[in-house]
């Protein structure tokens, strides 16, 4: 890609991330979620006309039923967007969110654009992880090397687990320290930059009465981590994709729902309308790997993504390396050398939520925010991708 000019973020937000199914927004439609979201990633850059954006691209893993029929456009005109401004829903499984990050910030490296919103939105709540009526091809399982598509992403761990020899009790350990180092994180305040409070209200009937009770509240915090994990309770739950494995709920990500969105825009546009960049992206790469051992797929990917910047890997100050599960992230981890500590800091997936496709978003917001705050220079969103992808994203605070 020729690139004739950079790509900022101006603006980076999120919803506090709920639990599916019984969790904050088991009742909230997720293309209201990413029209709240449009509107608060606006609301930080009051001094841009909204008719300058050229495209919204939004990413989500299952976009059917209440998140389909191109739930990019839908938000649009949900958020109140001026008819002029398009949009395109993509999917690239986990990484979807992430993905529209990279497009948007290409068609503006490329000077397609000036203005682009990125996004990504998913309600496990209301959407099953496999889409309400999922049907792969019979020809896939005519050919071993094809099958690994077919398995659930919890078989694939386990076969990470298995070959790259991660134990059960360090699977257990990452677990543990992703609730720990996410209720530290909630009680400093650290996530108070890129989640915008949202509003929910549940209704229950009286059945005495037929009287309709609708109470509202503001979330303003992920709903997932909790602050009585511990080792021995972890070490108790059964596994549940293996029956002599090590992949469990506990040290699995959590099925979640949420939205992310962020603006991105060129220098011409941060100077016509008054903007104040926040980070610059730098690059993007995406790789395949075997579908049987999707998680590795960063690994693949994290090089490559260095290599396009002609950045090494020690000139990255933050990673948010999503926690599909602890035995895959432990073996990214651990074959590339990261350094732990620059690994999630404020805790990861398991602990914080995964709503799939708007997770990329998501995690960037977070790493914009966290450069920011921590003047740090480079960070990093990276994750494997159901039947055998990996992805990587850098991050540049300006």
């Amino acid at each position: 890609m020729k690139q004739v000019q950079d790509a900022y973020i101006v603006a980076a937000t999120r919803t506090p991330i709920g639990r599916s199914h019984r969790g904050y927004f088991r009742n909230t439609r997720p293309d209201d979620l990413l029209a709240t979201t449009l509107k608060a990633a606006l609301a930080q850059a009051p001094g841009l006309d909204p008719k300058a954006i050229e495209d919204i691209i939004c990413g989500c893993a299952i976009p059917e039923a209440q998140q389909g029929l191109n739930v990019a456009r839908i938000g649009a005109v949900l958020a109140g967007l001026p008819t002029s401004v398009g949009g395109i829903t993509v999917n690239r499984f986990c990484a979807s969110g992430l993905s529209a990050v990279q497009m948007a910030a290409d068609r503006i490296r490329v000077g397609e654009a000036e203005v682009m919103i990125a996004a990504g939105v998913e309600s496990m709540s209301m959407v099953p992880m496999m889409g309400n009526s999922p049907s792969l091809s019979p020809s896939i399982f005519e050919r071993d090397g094809d099958v690994g598509i077919a398995y659930g992403m919890g078989l694939t761990a386990e076969k990470v687990a298995q070959q790259w020899k991660v134990s059960r009790e360090a699977q257990d350990a990452f677990a543990l320290q992703s609730h720990q180092r996410a209720i530290a994180a909630q009680q400093a305040g650290e996530f108070k930059d890129e989640i915008t409070p949202i509003e929910v209200t549940d209704r229950t009937a009286n059945l005495e009465t037929g009287e309709a009770i609708a109470k509202s509240r503001i979330v303003t915090l992920d709903e997932g981590p909790r602050p009585d994990t511990s080792i021995e309770g972890l070490a108790k739950l059964r596994t549940v994709f293996a029956a002599r494995g090590s992949v469990t709920a506990g040290n699995s990500s959590q099925t979640s729902d949420g939205a992310g969105a962020l603006i991105l825009a060129s220098e011409k546009a941060v100077k016509q309308f008054g903007l104040t960049p926040l980070a610059r992206f730098v690059s993007f790469a995406s790789k395949g790997v075997p579908p049987e051992i999707m998680g590795i797929g960063p690994i693949e990917a994290i090089p490559a993504a260095l290599r396009y910047a002609g950045l090494k890997q020690d000139d990255i100050d933050w990673y948010e390396l999503n926690e599909a599960f602890a035995a895959q992230s432990l073996a990214v981890i651990n074959t590339l050398g990261l350094d732990q500590s620059k690994v999630n800091p404020m805790g990861g997936a398991i602990a914080l939520g995964h709503p799939l496709g708007a997770t990329g978003a998501i995690r960037s917001a977070t790493v914009v925010h966290a450069l920011r705050r921590k003047n740090l220079k480079y960070g990093m969103v990276t994750m494997c991708v159901g039947m055998g992808q990996g992805a990587a994203g850098i991050f540049e605070r300006v």
